[in-house]
Parts: C-alpha cells; sequence; structure tokens
C-alpha cells in the first residue's frame, strides 16, 4: 500500500494487477476502509486483465482525516432525511470526495478508468461520471442510490435500529467494537445462506486494527445527506451503466437503485436475489462477472497510453 497527495489531502491506496491493462478504480460505502473490496474478490477482476485500485476514502482508514469541522449530531441528520431539511454547511460534500477520487487518478497519471462504487461509493462514482465524463469509461453503481428521498426511503424501524441504535462507548475494546459493527452489518447484509460470518469478522477485526475511526463515518454520513438528490445530475451521465442492487437490501432499498437506472440514460439493471447491503462472498463470482462483461463491453481507451499517463 502507498499514499499520493490528492486534492490537498492524502489517500491511501493500493493496486493489482499489470501496470499497463485497463484501469478499475473500486469506491467503498460509508465509514468502509479499502478492505471491504476483498482481495479475493480483486483477484477477479485482475484475472479478467484489469489494473485494479482500492483506497480509502477521506476519513476513513489510513487516509487523512478531516478534523476542527462541526458536524451535526446523527439525530439532526435522520430528521433532515425524512423531513426533507437541508443542512448547512457540512464538514464536507460528496463532489469533495469525487475530487478525491479525481486526485488520485491524476496523482497515478491515469486519465481513464472503469470505476464501480458500492453504497456511497456507488453515490460518489456516479458524481465523478456526471461532472468528469472524459475521465470514465464505464460506471458501475453497487447497492447504490439516486439521493432521492422518497424512492430511496428506507422503513423507520430499520432506520432506527441501524443508526440510533447505542454506540460502543470511547473506550470500548476491540471484541465490543467488532461485535457492534457485525451485528450491524449482519442485519443488513444478505440472506444467511450467502454469508460467511468467519470472513466479516475478520475483515472488521483488521479494520479496526488498521484505523478504527468512528468521527469518520459522522462526517460521511453528513456529506451524504447534504447532497440531496442527484436526479438532475444522472441524466447527465453518458458513460455505459450498469446498477446491481440486492432483492433484499433494507438500508437502500431496491427502489434506490431502480431510480437510479431510471435516470441514466441507457443504464441497466441487475436485481441479485437474496443481496442486502454487503458483497458476501458467495456472490463474488456473480458480482465480479457482471463488472466485468459491462467493462468488456464498454468503448476501450485507443491505446494504454490513452488510460494511463507515463
Amino acid at each position: 500500500m502507498a499514499k499520493v497527495k490528492s486534492n490537498g489531502i492524502e489517500i491511501e491506496y493500493e493496486e493489482f494487477g499489470a501496470p499497463d491493462a485497463p484501469v478499475l478504480l473500486l469506491v467503498m460505502g460509508l465509514g468502509m476502509q479499502l478492505l471491504a473490496w476483498p482481495k479475493p474478490f480483486c483477484a477477479l477482476l485482475v484475472a479478467a486483465g484489469f489494473r485494479v485500485i482500492r483506497f480509502d476514502n477521506r476519513d476513513v482508514g489510513l487516509s487523512s482525516k478531516i478534523e476542527g469541522r462541526k458536524t451535526p449530531g446523527m439525530l439532526r441528520m435522520i430528521l433532515s432525511l425524512l423531513f426533507g431539511w437541508k443542512l448547512k454547511r457540512p464538514p464536507y460534500t460528496l463532489d469533495d470526495m469525487t475530487a478525491d477520487s479525481v486526485g488520485l487518478l491524476d496523482a497515478l497519471g491515469i486519465q481513464q478508468a472503469h470505476i464501480v462504487g458500492a453504497s456511497m461509493g456507488g453515490m460518489i462514482v456516479q458524481t465523478l461520471a456526471a461532472r468528469y465524463p472524459q475521465r470514465v469509461l464505464s460506471l458501475t453503481s453497487i447497492m447504490s442510490t439516486s439521493g432521492d428521498r422518497k424512492s430511496s426511503a428506507m422503513e423507520f424501524r430499520d432506520l432506527r435500529k441501524i443508526f440510533l441504535r447505542p454506540q460502543p462507548p470511547a473506550n470500548a475494546t476491540r471484541d465490543q467494537v467488532v461485535e457492534h459493527m457485525a451485528t450491524t452489518a449482519e442485519y443488513v447484509g444478505s440472506a444467511e445462506h450467502l454469508r460467511e460470518v468467519s470472513h466479516l469478522r475478520a475483515m472488521l477485526s483488521e479494520s479496526f486494527d488498521r484505523g478504527y475511526y468512528p468521527d469518520g463515518f459522522l462526517r460521511q454520513t453528513c456529506a451524504i445527506v447534504a447532497h440531496g438528490s442527484r436526479r438532475d445530475l444522472l441524466r447527465q451521465i453518458k458513460a455505459p451503466t450498469l446498477v446491481i442492487h440486492g432483492k433484499r437490501d433494507i438500508l437502500v432499498p431496491p427502489s434506490g437503485g431502480l431510480d437510479t437506472a431510471v435516470h441514466i440514460h441507457g443504464a441497466r439493471l441487475k436485481l441479485i436475489d437474496d443481496m442486502g447491503h454487503d458483497l458476501p462472498p458467495a456472490l463474488w463470482p456473480a458480482i465480479s462477472g457482471l463488472i466485468i462483461r459491462h467493462c468488456q463491453q464498454a468503448p476501450q481507451p485507443a491505446s494504454a497510453a490513452n488510460a494511463s499517463a507515463a
């Protein structure tokens, strides 16, 4: 792993595959580190001939922490989501996080990439494809949303259980924090027969050791809430687009994925039975296969030099 300067901050990243292969940039979701794109999943993409890059968004893992700015409490953000109240002066925005991703590509000398985002990462890559169309070969948005409040609305009982449950105390042990995160992940995750508990807990334990930072979760949540609807932005996207969503997702209901696909011209929607708001090992072959075929069918750069600058 390594760090680069991007958009005025430091971004931690890791890459796999041949340096001259088409680039596939993976952008992860709310509060999750690059580890949430597991190495075996990345290996499936590399085996198909891609240079795969995963990274820590700002405020998680080993990337820069954006401290010193006041963040609204979780209850205030939930009320904003429910009633459409506007958040003023968030610590940063999804546009800032999008610029982080573009800055990473710049720092690595990459002119164009296939971009894949999960959950909040899907929001970021949607924004990237709309605002930086010349940088995008194809777009894949996984378990994400258009940001439209009504089409993406969770059941209140689920919202309360996920976001308003008591958080681990400041002096919580590693095991207590991992247990808290694991029970939340299992609640919003895929059907039990698709899960692999040992994988989930191992990833969460490694994430804790690598850089547990709950303040970043709040600030990233604020960026999501402040961004609002992206429907108008989605209509500007020209890149070939694939939307993947789980039929079982309660954190971002399937209607959020449908609304995303409806507002991107020519987008294809793939709904997956028993998939929740996660990337369970049992679905890695299917999800990676969908991404690979989508990227291979998209227009390719004229030469390696167009995809990656020396």
